[in-house]
């Protein structure tokens, strides 16, 4: 996996994020989703690499990046410490600006980087969300039964770490293979590395206060940015499964036009882990996106 890539691990923002670097040409940052690493981009990154400086990082709390004990505020764990994170990881390498992608969680770091750090960012593109705040605006039965773990992970430290940490492969086989596609686009290679790493107690904790983040922290900060009429105002393209829940719960691009200025996307043939259930497919739309 992720050969001619090289390893590295940066001293940022209090903490330690791993990531793999290869290729040459405009920077671009991958940006993964729970309860994933840097391993979901490893079809689509050695193609990337023939035209970017592609930097697939683990945000913290998974993968082999640091996992810091959460707050009683969840800060550490703010989309806003986050990005902050991924953005010091490209200025050690020496890229003040660049393209950048986020799956999932990923994505929702993404967001908030877009937002703090408007000058950093060229183009966004996200994968299979909505921003967090319309989630949450929007909650009725049907939306909650297909965002469960959301409400389950967010309740107090240790109920759901306990209970994930009884069993974490069988956490991981109901969560990741009840979707569109099973456990088939994980096979064989990544999904050894995903056990792996989340089998670690600090990964289900790490995780765990991402998504107390999300509903306690993150949504002060969107709600402040939504107040002041403050957008993405970079190029965003919105892509999503369409086996997944965002298109049949959302109307993607009218709710992201709420966020960001300059918005166009689309479904794709695949469910939620688009990166490795379409890998082609994504890379094509990525570089017509960044390049044509």
């Amino acid at each position: 996996m992720y050969e001619n890539f090289s390893r590295r691990r940066f001293a940022v923002n209090g903490v330690e994020i791993n990531a793999v670097i290869g290729g040459s040409g405009p920077p671009l940052l991958l940006l993964h989703g729970y309860p994933q690493t840097h391993a979901i981009w490893r079809q689509v990154a050695p193609w990337l690499a023939e035209r970017f400086t592609v930097v697939a990082t683990d945000l913290r709390g998974y993968g082999d990046s640091s996992k810091p004990a959460g707050l009683p505020d969840h800060s550490t764990y703010a989309k806003r410490e986050m990005a902050r994170d991924q953005l010091e990881v490209m200025q050690a390498l020496g890229h003040s600006s660049f393209f950048l992608v986020g799956h999932d969680r990923g994505a929702r770091v993404a967001h908030r980087l877009t937002l703090d750090h408007p000058d950093a960012v060229r183009r966004l593109v996200t994968l299979d969300i909505v921003p967090t705040k319309a989630v949450f605006d929007s909650t009725n039965m049907e939306v909650a039964s297909a965002y469960y773990h959301w409400f389950f992970m967010l309740r107090p430290s240790p109920f759901p770490e306990t209970m994930i940490g009884c069993n974490p492969e069988a956490w991981l086989r109901f969560h990741m293979g009840g979707r569109y596609g099973g456990l088939t686009p994980f096979q064989p290679d990544a999904w050894p590395e995903y056990l792996r790493c989340f089998s670690d107690p600090q990964a289900i904790h790490g995780s765990c206060e991402d998504y107390r983040a999300a509903g306690t922290i993150d949504l002060v900060h969107d709600a402040a940015d939504l107040e002041r009429g403050r957008r993405v105002e970079c190029p965003l393209l919105a892509l999503w499964g369409e086996h997944g829940s965002v298109g049949r719960l959302f109307q993607p691009l009218d709710v992201w036009r709420r966020y960001a200025a300059d918005v166009r996307g689309s479904a794709l043939p695949s469910g939620h882990y688009i990166p490795e259930e379409i890998p082609e497919i994504l890379h094509d739309e990525l570089v017509r996106f960044f390049v044509d």
